[in-house]
């Protein structure tokens, strides 16, 4: 019996650390952005770092990542794009991307959790999610800067299409590397 519940905590303690790790890679990531002269939306690693844990993690406790990043950043910690932090990061132009990271979050991570090693259907799922969170993102940026929703669509997504594209595919690589050595070492 205590075999059992020494297994139990032990798959505890890993998945702790595996959702604080990542929690924590996103907050490293995430600070770091190239304002961009046309946008109010800077290039920023953020979603590389979710495209990342949700592919090693899955969506349960990627998204538990995603959200201690956000509530650190909530707190006025400087881990948001260009080292900022705060309500005012959340509530102003775009914090309608950061907010439906939470759904990327969730629909890139089932999608990895479903097909366990197959490219094509990470990718698929990462597409989705990123849709989900332009979509969200951009009608936010719309609302709170005053634009037209082209005029933000064009702002605040397609100068970033084929930089998220790039992002999309090394995280399925690298991601995907590390998932096989977790798994290797019984961690995952």
């Amino acid at each position: 019996m205590e075999n059992v519940s020494g297994k139990r905590n032990s798959n505890k303690v890993v998945n702790l650390t595996l959702t604080a790790l990542m929690a924590a890679l996103i907050c490293i990531l995430g600070p770091l952005s190239i304002p961009l002269p046309v946008s109010p939306v800077p290039i920023s690693l953020t979603n590389l770092a979710i495209y990342f844990t949700v592919i090693i993690i899955g969506w349960k406790r990627g998204t538990v990542s995603y959200i201690i990043y956000l509530l650190i950043g909530l707190c006025g910690l400087p881990v948001f794009s260009s080292f900022t932090g705060g309500p005012g990061k959340l509530l102003g132009p775009t914090g309608g991307y950061l907010i439906g990271f939470i759904f990327m979050t969730m629909i890139a991570g089932l999608f990895v959790e479903k097909f366990d090693g197959n490219y094509f259907m990470y990718f698929t799922g990462m597409i989705i999610g990123t849709l989900v969170t332009y979509a969200f993102g951009t009608a936010w940026l719309s609302f709170e800067a005053g634009m037209s929703f082209k005029a933000a669509l064009f702002a605040g997504v397609i100068p970033f299409i084929i930089g998220d594209a790039a992002k999309m595919i090394i995280a399925v690589f690298a991601g995907n590397a590390v998932r096989k050595r977790l798994k290797k070492a019984n961690i995952l």
